[in-house]
């Protein structure tokens, strides 16, 4: 299997020594080049077409949300190319923004949490193949956040439902969720196909919604239990 071609954007250059030597050390990856600012960021993308883009949330020239936006403008002209956004700090409400028009090769994760080489080439590796990843401090504080709001959306659905909804939370496939129920994955699929229209999970991209649906089942749990 030949390595994962990354592209690495993050303006601080002691940040981006620190996760160059971390891309270069793990394992499947192969680092093309390291830029400090979005305009050379996206002129090495436009050359080298990496596989995956490592993009800090905020580069010059205006150091608010470029990694954000290089997302989104990526998803328009390069779809096949992931993107892994980095942040110092937890901000949820910018990883909303960011999957927004999909999760799909996209991942949003603090920069504490790639000083591990194996956690790095995880969220890569999963980006590449076309997942998601979202880090467990941001899902924390989404799931804090909604715990707040009312929300009633969870009680429209039947028992059925919501224990097919607790699986999709635990990342089994439609397959692995039929054999533990042992039903037929066309009757999985039916359900699912309710539980999202009950939760008015209206997105194009099957995966997306999964990601959204469980996240919604998961904040219902913390606030049943608070």
């Amino acid at each position: 299997m030949s390595a994962i071609r990354v592209v690495l954007g993050e303006d601080s250059f002691l940040a981006r020594e620190a996760i160059s030597r971390v891309l270069e050390r793990a394992e499947g990856i192969e680092l093309l080049a390291a830029c400090g600012d979005l305009d050379s960021l996206r002129a090495s993308i436009d050359e080298m077409r990496p596989d995956v883009v490592v993009a800090d949330i905020r580069m010059p020239p205006e150091n608010t949300d470029e990694g954000i936006r290089l997302a989104a403008e990526l998803r328009s002209t390069h779809p096949e190319i992931g993107v892994v956004v980095l942040s110092q700090h937890a901000e949820p409400t910018y990883a909303v923004v960011l999957f927004e028009q999909g999760s799909e090769r996209r991942a949003y994760l603090l920069k504490d949490s790639v000083r591990s080489p194996a956690e790095l080439s995880r969220a890569l590796h999963t980006v590449a193949e076309g997942g998601s990843v979202v880090d467990p401090i941001v899902v924390e504080q989404l799931v804090e956040a909604r715990r707040r709001r009312e929300d009633a959306q969870l009680d429209t659905l039947t028992p059925r439902e919501l224990e097919i909804l607790a699986m999709i939370a635990e990342g089994r496939s439609n397959a692995a969720i039929a054999e533990a129920l042992v039903v037929t994955k066309r009757a999985v699929e039916r359900h699912i196909n309710s539980i999202f229209l009950k939760l008015d999970l209206r997105d194009a991209e099957d995966v997306s919604r999964r990601v959204k649906a469980a996240l919604l089942y998961l904040s219902g749990e913390a606030a049943r239990s608070s």
